[in-house]
């Protein structure tokens, strides 16, 4: 006689497990990533920008096959990771996107990749601890990059000094720009909330809203059409914006190469949209910049923006010398997004007036009473108004 045997559970296994998603171009990575996902990367010097899409897509871990911080400067985004609880993993090797396939299971512990019971490929733990060495390490070596960073800016101004210093090239929007504000927003660090805290600035300055790349979704997100969309001809389909954002703009401007053919814009115009031209080898953000400045925008509010040493080295270090300098032509007109609830506490309503009018008529009548002058008036107003109030009572009886 054969009897039921309850089975028992499976040990659960220490370690991070999830499915992994595998691309070498963090970008197309990103929008493929689910909760729980682990995320198999080629990034060096992780920025804090990736780092944080990598938080809100709900990543467990992060293996990057190369290092999170290489020495060459403070970068942000080991750190963004490490307060958000996500394990990492670094200098796994090239051989990782060979022995690691996209959508496997797999275990992560102390260093190494699991498949199955396989230890696959062992890299590097980073922790708390060690991003913090290596951050004071990186710092200590700045001057090197900060050398090299001036050589870049001095090529990059001989490039482009008729673009920067005289605004040729630069296409004239059909919107107006000219003595009105503009805000750029840019899809960077915290672009959302920076976006939210200018939105009183936005409802009651009816600035000129300009979208770099996805920052015209996020524009569209909070309830905001942009006006115009600066976006690349080089940029992947996921880091374009929506056909039906593009649509609503009333310009497209594309940056482009110096000397590109026609044929990289397109497919912007298979959508139905006649694009122009900015050709530059500045950034997607700095144009947008360009563009106001050449307009003579009477402020520039920039979101998603940042401004510090560190942050500045963080960005894209391609576009140091563009940004750096973009920045100094700009200089006078440019406010970041957070300062602008400091700078500006909104317009003065009627309401406003009514209430500090009906204050000052209080205490006006309030400082009359306490004279005998006023003390007379007061009293003569009630002896009238009894005899009002007897007069009424006599014609209703």
């Amino acid at each position: 006689m054969k009897f039921a045997t309850k089975s028992r559970p499976a040990p659960v296994l220490p370690g991070v497990i999830g499915t992994v998603r595998v691309d070498r171009r963090t970008r197309a990575l990103l929008s493929r990533l689910r909760e729980g996902d682990l995320a198999l990367i080629d990034h060096v010097d992780l920025d804090r920008g990736t780092a944080q899409t990598l938080v809100d897509s709900g990543v467990t871990a992060v293996l990057n096959a190369t290092a999170m911080i290489s020495g060459r400067y403070p970068n942000l985004g080991p750190q963004v990771l490490a307060d958000a609880g996500v394990q990492m993993i670094d200098q796994l090797g090239p051989e990782a996107f060979s022995l690691i396939r996209d959508g496997a299971a797999v275990r992560v512990l102390d260093g190494q990749v699991h498949l199955a019971d396989d230890v696959v490929v062992t890299g590097r733990e980073v922790g708390a601890e060690q991003i913090a060495e290596q951050l004071e390490d990186a710092r200590a070596g700045l001057g090197h990059q900060l050398a090299s960073f001036t050589h870049n800016s001095s090529e990059f101004l001989r490039r482009e000094q008729d673009l920067l210093l005289h605004g040729e090239g630069v296409p004239r929007p059909a919107t107006v720009l000219a003595d009105r504000p503009v805000v750029v927003v840019v899809p960077g660090y915290e672009h959302a909330a920076e976006l939210k805290s200018v939105r009183a600035f936005i409802a009651e300055q009816r600035p000129v809203l300009i979208g770099v790349d996805r920052g015209a979704d996020a524009l569209a997100e909070a309830g905001f059409t942009a006006d115009v969309v600066v976006l690349s001809a080089s940029s992947s389909e996921d880091e374009i914006p929506s056909p039906a954002v593009l649509r609503a703009a009333k310009d497209v401007i594309v940056r482009v190469d110096r000397g590109a053919p026609r044929v990289v814009t397109e497919r912007f115009e298979r959508l139905g949209i006649q694009p122009l031209r900015l050709e530059t080898s500045a950034t997607t953000e700095d144009a947008a910049l360009i563009v106001a400045d050449a307009g003579h925008a009477s402020v520039i509010i920039g979101v998603g923006m940042h401004a510090t040493l560190a942050e500045f080295l963080d960005r894209q270090r391609a576009g140091l010398a563009s940004t750096y300098l973009t920045r100094l032509k700009v200089g006078p007109r440019l406010v970041d997004a957070t300062a602008v609830p400091t700078l500006y506490s909104g317009r003065v309503r009627p309401r406003h007036l009514a209430v500090v009018l009906v204050a000052g008529l209080l205490a006006l009548v309030a400082a009359i009473g306490t004279t005998p002058v006023g003390q007379e008036w007061g009293d003569s107003l009630l002896h009238g108004s009894g005899d009002l109030i007897d007069y009424l009572q006599g014609k209703l009886s």
